[in-house]
């Protein structure tokens, strides 16, 4: 299929998603497709969903477009299919069964189109005894083991990621792997499908490497005390002078002894290879960080192989040097934002729009997609949903 909304704009250029407009990983993903030059049409119902922010400010809706259609109105499930017969995909993020309830479920969206990719974002995923039941990353990514490996101290409680590993690490990634997928089977054999993406199961996958080295005796099912939870004392975060943090990654040999070297605790060093001692080599590490300022440390180690970062906050984050020469955060209607990743060589990604507030292109979509009913007086008046 063609398009000339995203022509030039990304290598998903001529895909088109529907998406049904809802909150966190689904919304996310059909933005990092939007990112990659898709035509994503958002589909937004009158008086929402919304987490509360202002729609102009909400960037996981950038590079898209939005329509409103009222799904509980009579005409409402004919125009989204109307939608669904001219589009690839399609990515919705309801519990189980409201797809269905609503009319637009993957039997009625399969019929009507047999090529389509149906993308279905949920914390517990289609099925079991959880399925139907309210949740969020925290406990999503509780239940996987995710959550409890994760922290400094094995006797105190986890540290919570944000919602970075459920909702979009477990949740949005996967989906995209799983439509992108299937569409090259679509492509290549003219038959859509339905992709269960459910942030459990993401998030679990996760994990593999981390299971392997269980299985191996290289990790304790416990956190604080591995290599990469916080519990080796050449990987992990200190305190500066000034109350900063420096991050540390000196795993390899090499990298560690430039590390001990710089930081000057090279009289410590040996402590590395003996576990008993693991705990002076921390407090010597420890009380050398806290000698300088994050600034200067950051001085002390530019340039070098110790593999030793500043901890930056997100305003701070885009000023750094390397992310500033790389253009990994840019500035679009003013607000200062993550440009779109991966980059392509031959169709890279662009950030062609600020986010789509809703409902304002449903002419424009009308006409490019060719579907007269968005303009009706049902689908465009603000009307309770």
């Amino acid at each position: 299929m063609s398009t000339t909304h995203s022509a030039g704009n990304g290598p998903l250029t001529g895909v088109r998603v529907v998406e049904l407009a809802g909150i966190g990983p689904g919304p996310f993903a059909a933005m990092l497709l939007a990112d990659l030059g898709a035509d994503v049409v958002r589909v937004d119902r009158p008086g929402g969903p919304g987490l509360g922010i202002d729609p102009a400010r909400d960037l996981t809706n950038r590079n898209k477009r939005s329509v409103l259609v009222d799904l509980k109105a009579e005409d409402g499930p004919a125009t989204v299919l109307d939608l669904v017969a001219r589009a690839d995909i399609l990515i919705e993020g309801y519990r189980p069964g409201v797809a269905e309830r609503l009319g637009v479920g993957p039997d009625a969206c399969l019929a009507r189109n047999p090529r389509l990719v149906y993308g279905r974002m949920t914390g517990w995923g289609q099925d079991g005894p959880l399925a139907t039941t309210a949740g969020h990353d925290i406990g999503y990514i509780a239940v996987t083991g995710a959550l409890g490996m994760i922290g400094p101290d094995p006797d105190g409680p986890p540290t919570v990621p944000a919602n970075l590993v459920g909702d979009y690490a477990g949740g949005s990634l996967y989906l995209v792997i799983g439509v992108l997928a299937a569409l090259q089977h679509a492509r290549a054999h003219g038959e859509g499908q339905v992709v269960d993406a459910a942030i459990v199961d993401g998030t679990a996958h996760l994990t593999t490497m981390i299971h392997g080295m269980l299985a191996a005796g290289g990790w304790q099912d416990r956190r604080g005390v591995n290599l990469l939870d916080g519990g080796c004392p050449f990987y992990g975060v200190y305190e500066t002078s000034d109350g900063g943090h420096m991050a540390v990654g000196a795993l390899e040999e090499r990298f560690y002894a430039e590390f001990v070297r710089l930081l000057g605790v090279e009289e410590t060093a040996p402590a590395r290879r003996d576990l008993a001692r693991w705990p002076e080599l921390r407090e010597a590490v420890a009380d050398r960080f806290r000698s300088r300022t994050r600034e200067e440390w950051t001085a002390v180690f530019e340039g070098s192989d110790a593999c030793v970062a500043p901890v930056l906050s997100l305003r701070e984050a885009p000023s750094h040097p390397h992310l500033a020469a790389r253009a990994t955060f840019t500035e679009h209607g003013g607000i200062a934002q993550p440009a779109p990743a991966p980059r392509f060589s031959v169709t890279p990604g662009t950030l062609r729009t600020g986010p789509a507030l809703p409902g304002a292109d449903t002419a424009e979509v009308a006409r490019d997609w060719a579907v007269p009913a968005l303009g009706s007086p049902t689908q465009t008046q603000e009307t309770e949903a």
